[in-house]
C-alpha cells in the first residue's frame, strides 16, 4: 500500500507573536516527509521572515483564509492536504493517523479539538464542538481539516469568502462522504474566548452562523466579527 505524502498548509496574518512555536512543532513532521507551506495574507509584522527558515515554502495571496488555503494547495506537492490554523498544534501522531484514515478509504476528515486557555468552560465548548461535528459531519478550521488532493480539486477548493469557508467546504465534502472524525486532539488557542468572554463568543458565533445560513453577506458578517476582508 502506498504511503500518501502530506502537505501542511497554514494561512497566516500578523502571527509573528506565535508562529515560531507552531512551526517548530512541525519540524518532526517535516523529518517524516511532510511539507509545510505558509501562506501570508499581507502581514504587517515579521511573520514572513520568522516563518521562512521553518517552512518548505512561504508564499503570499490575497487576504482571506479560503483564498490563502487555496493558494497553498496550488503550490503543495502532497497527495493529502492538511489545513492548519496558525494558533493550533497537532498531536504527535497526526501524520500516521491521517495516513491510516486515507489508506482506509477516507477522502477527508478532521481531529477532535482541545481549547487551551485560562477561563473556565472551554472544555465544555470543545466537547460540544466535537460532538456536533460527529453528529452533523461538518468540521471547522479549528479541527485541522485534511482532504485528499483529488477530492479537494474535485470540489474546487475552499470558497473565496471571508468567513464560513470551512463550513461551506465541509458541506460540499459531506455530500460526497462523511468525514473521518479522529479522536486524537489538536490544541487550539482560546484567545478569542478570553478576549471577548465565553458566553458572548458563543452567542456571536451562533448568531453569525444563523445569519449566514439565512443568506447574509459573508463580507458584512466578517466585518462584524472584527475581520476586515480583502475588497475585490
Amino acid at each position: 500500500m502506498n504511503t500518501p505524502a502530506l502537505s501542511i498548509i497554514i494561512p497566516v496574518l500578523n502571527e509573528a507573536a506565535g508562529i515560531v512555536p507552531v512551526l517548530e512543532r512541525l519540524q518532526e513532521f517535516r523529518r517524516q516527509g511532510a511539507e509545510v507551506i505558509v501562506v501570508d495574507g499581507g502581514s504587517a509584522d515579521a511573520t514572513v521572515e520568522l516563518a521562512s527558515s521553518l517552512a518548505d515554502g512561504v508564499t503570499g495571496s490575497q487576504r482571506g483564509r479560503g483564498r490563502q488555503m487555496n493558494a497553498g494547495a496550488a503550490r503543495a506537492t502532497g497527495d493529502v492536504f492538511l489545513f492548519l490554523h496558525a494558533d493550533t498544534l497537532l498531536p504527535s501522531s497526526a501524520l500516521s493517523l491521517i495516513i491510516e484514515a486515507v489508506n482506509n478509504g477516507a477522502c477527508w476528515g478532521r481531529f477532535d479539538v482541545h481549547i487551551e486557555g485560562s477561563i473556565s468552560g472551554l472544555g465544555m465548548v470543545a466537547f460540544m464542538m466535537n460532538w456536533r461535528s460527529r453528529l452533523t459531519g461538518i468540521a471547522t478550521g479549528d479541527q485541522a481539516i485534511f482532504v485528499t488532493r483529488e477530492a479537494f480539486q474535485r470540489h474546487g477548493g475552499f470558497p473565496a469568502i471571508p468567513l464560513m469557508e470551512d463550513i461551506v467546504f465541509s458541506g460540499w465534502m459531506r455530500a460526497e462522504a462523511r468525514p473521518a472524525c479522529l479522536k486524537a486532539k489538536v490544541t487550539t488557542s482560546g484567545r478569542r474566548w478570553e478576549k471577548h468572554g465565553l458566553l458572548r463568543t458563543i452567542l456571536t458565533m451562533w448568531w453569525l452562523r444563523l445569519r449566514f445560513f439565512l443568506g447574509a453577506s459573508p463580507t458584512a458578517l466578517a466585518r462584524e466579527y472584527g475581520y476586515i476582508p480583502h475588497e475585490t
